[in-house]
């Protein structure tokens, strides 16, 4: 699934709701061995969900300026030795 991260968040359209939230949100929100949901997919799906809602400038604001710009400059390297952009 594609999902639509903006620099500012978002409502979602009737059809979103239907396509995003009832096929990618967990029904309940569990705490399993102090994770939560089951799987890294569920997680990376409910934080591009909430993502597509608050916006990257919201959660840039959230934790280190340092660590986010070292996790975007590695994302770039990576991105640069595949050719894509």
């Amino acid at each position: 699934m594609e999902f639509n991260i903006q620099r500012q968040g978002r409502r979602w359209s009737r059809a979103e709701v239907e396509q995003k939230y009832h096929k990618r949100c967990p029904e309940k929100i569990e705490l399993i061995e102090g994770r939560m949901f089951w799987t890294d997919e569920e997680r990376l799906n409910m934080l591009a969900l909430l993502l597509e809602n608050v916006g990257m400038d919201a959660a840039v604001r959230l934790g280190d300026p340092k660590l986010w710009q070292q996790a975007l400059e590695e994302r770039l390297k990576a991105q640069a030795r595949k050719g894509t952009t």
